[in-house]
């Protein structure tokens, strides 16, 4: 089992910038697939990046091609996401989520993980 935080939210202007973290503990963070997920009020929870346990490969959804860019640092025990050019629509609480995987396909659903997080809230206003 895998315990997760995230942090970075906060508020920013459109066009702004923010890095979330998630920071992993109680196993071997390596043995894990990881995720980002984001849900806005009266919205369903929805994917926005994932990455394979080696970082081998990475899956963005739509709205964050060429925006936003997930990374880890296994030797940290953390996560992250890099979210540039952000929009009013990002608004959101977002979430890292974890899986035990070590397959080379990023996993996109949110079906697929078993560990969340409390979620950190990213507000985008002008």
């Amino acid at each position: 089992q895998v315990q997760l935080v995230e942090s970075g939210g906060g508020l920013v202007q459109p066009g702004g910038s923010l890095r979330l973290s998630c920071a992993a503990s109680g196993n071997i963070f390596s043995n894990y697939a990881m995720g980002w997920f984001r849900q806005a009020p009266g919205r369903e929870r929805e994917f926005v990046a994932a990455i394979t346990w080696n970082s081998g490969r990475t899956a963005y959804a739509d709205s964050g091609k060429g925006r936003f860019t997930i990374s880890r640092v296994n030797a940290k025990n953390t996560l992250y996401l890099q979210m540039n050019s952000l929009k009013p629509e990002d608004t959101a609480v977002y979430y890292c989520a974890a899986r035990s995987d070590f397959a080379q396909r990023p996993r996109t659903s949110r079906e697929e993980y078993a560990y969340w997080g409390q979620g950190t809230q990213v507000t985008v206003f002008s």
